[in-house]
């Protein structure tokens, strides 16, 4: 033992009283590295929108776990049991709403977990009736079944992020009360970068030649031209799987030739088939749009953000809508 206790001085001597002081500071409780690391909270998002509005929220204090795996489409893909177990072990879920996740209320209730905080990220504010707002950006269209469908992209409204943001916030609060002024202050920041992406694409396509958006895929971008003062002309409704009818292919392309376009869109996350026989009909070129609901492979390794590639959609609207620059 006392050849123990040398051995452990012997170590020490090697150290100033100072090195020994400041070590024993970190050492503290709440001082880091030494110090116990809180408990993280545990956050499951459906899109990938919302999975980087929590992370930009709540910075090291969450993990922020995905549902979609890279490259589904989202309108498609449904949950696995292992997405259960996640749901299950998490503090809180954010998910868009039923239009976007028909799944949610079924697996939610299966999850079964009493202490899970629950945000429908379509009710965090007031919106507008998604049939009217369908109406107003882009002709009217029917769901396969034959009834109204939403559009519930709603986070192609960077106003309706802000809000979205907000909320995340205040359900961080609420499970991790001692964190909250972080969580607030961080959603503040976030949202000032959305305001500002808001007013630069208010600029940008406030002088374009063209106000048509000529999409050669699903009605996705409602909410982005209603904010713009732009018309979404889709080939058809909200399912990215609906087959347009002949008639409705002839309509759009006597719609792009009637208001002079040259840029066919297409989604970048759906077949661009479609798009592309509209575009060699009408004689025209195409271009992507990111909806952002999920990223590729491709895309996770090169770290794209959601906000870069919202920029991306707005320098291809500014070449697609012929837009002065500014």
């Amino acid at each position: 033992m006392t050849h123990l206790r040398e051995k452990g001085c012997s170590r020490l001597r090697g150290f100033s009283r100072a090195s020994i002081l400041v070590l024993f500071l970190f050492c503290l409780p709440g001082h880091s590295p030494c110090a116990q690391v809180q408990p993280k909270l545990k956050v499951v998002t459906t899109l990938f929108p919302l999975q980087e509005f929590a992370l930009a929220v709540a910075g090291e204090r969450a993990r922020v776990d995905l549902l979609l795996p890279p490259g589904a489409e989202p309108h498609a893909w449904e949950p696995r049991p292992s997405d259960l177990v996640k749901i299950q072990k998490a503090d809180v879920f954010i998910y868009i709403g039923r239009a976007m996740e028909p799944w949610a209320k079924d697996i939610l209730k299966a999850a079964g977990s009493a202490n899970l905080k629950i945000l429908e990220a379509s009710k965090s504010f007031q919106l507008l009736e998604a049939g009217n707002l369908s109406k107003e950006s882009s002709p009217g269209h029917r769901h396969a079944r034959g009834e109204e469908h939403s559009d519930p992209h709603v986070w192609l409204d960077f106003s309706l992020d802000g809000k979205i943001t907000a909320a995340i916030a205040a359900a961080f609060a609420e499970k991790d009360p001692a964190s909250a002024s972080h969580y607030r202050a961080n959603a503040a920041v976030y949202r000032s970068r959305l305001e500002a992406l808001d007013k630069k694409f208010a600029a940008a396509l406030s002088s374009c030649r063209h106000r048509q958006i000529i999409l050669g895929g699903h009605s996705a971008f409602a909410y982005l031209a209603k904010r713009y003062g732009l018309q979404q002309i889709p080939l058809y409704g909200i399912s990215p799987d609906a087959e347009p009818s002949p008639k409705r292919l002839t309509e759009v392309i006597q719609a792009a030739k009637r208001h002079g376009v040259k840029f066919i869109f297409f989604e970048e996350m759906v077949n661009p088939k479609l798009a592309r026989v509209l575009a060699q009909e009408a004689g025209l070129r195409t271009l992507a749009l990111y909806s952002g609901a999920n990223l590729t492979r491709d895309q996770l390794k090169q770290k794209v953000t959601f906000l870069g590639l919202m920029e991306k959609n707005l320098e291809n609207l500014r070449k697609g809508l012929d837009c002065e620059p500014k």
